[in-house]
């Protein structure tokens, strides 16, 4: 398929950053060159600057229009969140007539094969030569499944190498920053802060798939490093704060934990068998 036609879009969401969309110049590098939009909301300060940059490529949204349409899990006023932009995209894909897109978030350095022809972990991860390849075998793949969002793992996922939960599962039920979707496979992020989390976590419990291919993962920078985005937010509430919105989603199969091995710190812990359905092995046929 040609990433240039009518049926597939890429979308960078992103906000305050319009000097620092690392991801648009990581997608050049990697050869991407299939249709692609910066989807900006209208109380972005840079909003001027970012329409100045990138021309026809900007898409803007009013955050208010979806205020009242999902469950945002708190009182608190502070909008400076992803989320909105989140489900706006879902409309927008739809209204410039795509059935398939891909959100990014805007501060993606590296797209990286995590296996070998031979399934065996690289220690060295390789660089992806051509992201119009890749991107096609995920959607062809996507096409074939009823999950309603597919991503590629995080650089982070694999500490500890082949050793790593992540690489050893192949398939994983998490769902993070790279969602291929369909405009007729539609679902609403929640909560304010770690809505991808919230999200897959809580609709996973009504059976809903969503699905890492551990095989290849994408490199970002660390939030708190980038300014702009949800940098301030996360700085004013904190990792306990960010990582309890899942716990109020979902209290039956998450909690709190300290997560590291020297510098330990707060995150939150999915307790996998009592958050999604699970199929039993033929064996266990009576």
């Amino acid at each position: 398929m040609n990433m240039a036609n009518k049926e597939f879009a890429t979308f960078i969401l992103t906000y305050g950053r319009a000097k620092k969309v690392y991801t648009y110049e990581t997608l050049k590098k990697y050869k991407y060159t299939g249709n692609l939009y910066f989807v900006c909301s209208t109380d972005d300060s840079q909003l001027n600057l970012y329409k100045e940059l990138y021309k026809d490529k900007i898409v803007v949204f009013d955050k208010k229009k979806y205020a009242n349409k999902f469950d945002i899990g708190d009182n608190f006023k502070d909008n400076r969140v992803v989320v909105f932009a989140r489900n706006a995209v879902f409309d927008i894909a739809k209204d410039l007539g795509y059935e398939y897109f891909l959100v990014l978030d805007d501060d993606y350095t590296e797209f990286r094969y995590t296996r070998d022809h031979k399934q065996q972990y690289l220690t060295k991860s390789r660089k992806i030569k051509n992201l119009d390849i890749m991107f096609n075998s995920l959607l062809d793949y996507y096409k074939q499944t009823n999950a309603k969002t597919l991503c590629i793992a995080q650089g982070g996922d694999f500490i500890g190498g082949d050793n790593s939960s992540v690489f050893t599962k192949k398939l994983s039920r998490k769902a993070m920053n790279f969602f291929i979707c369909s405009v007729n496979r539609p679902f609403n992020f929640i909560g304010r802060i770690n809505e991808d989390v919230n999200t897959y976590v809580r609709l996973g419990t009504k059976g809903d798939l969503f699905q890492t291919i551990c095989d290849l993962r994408l490199e970002q920078l660390d939030t708190q490093s980038n300014t702009g985005g949800l940098t301030e937010f996360y700085l004013d509430g904190g990792t306990y704060v960010k990582s309890f919105y899942t716990v109020l989603f979902s209290p039956s199969c998450t909690k709190i934990n300290l997560m590291g091995n020297k510098h330990k710190r707060l995150h939150h812990s999915i307790r996998w068998n009592n958050a999604v359905p699970v199929i039993l092995e033929e064996k266990y046929k009576k």
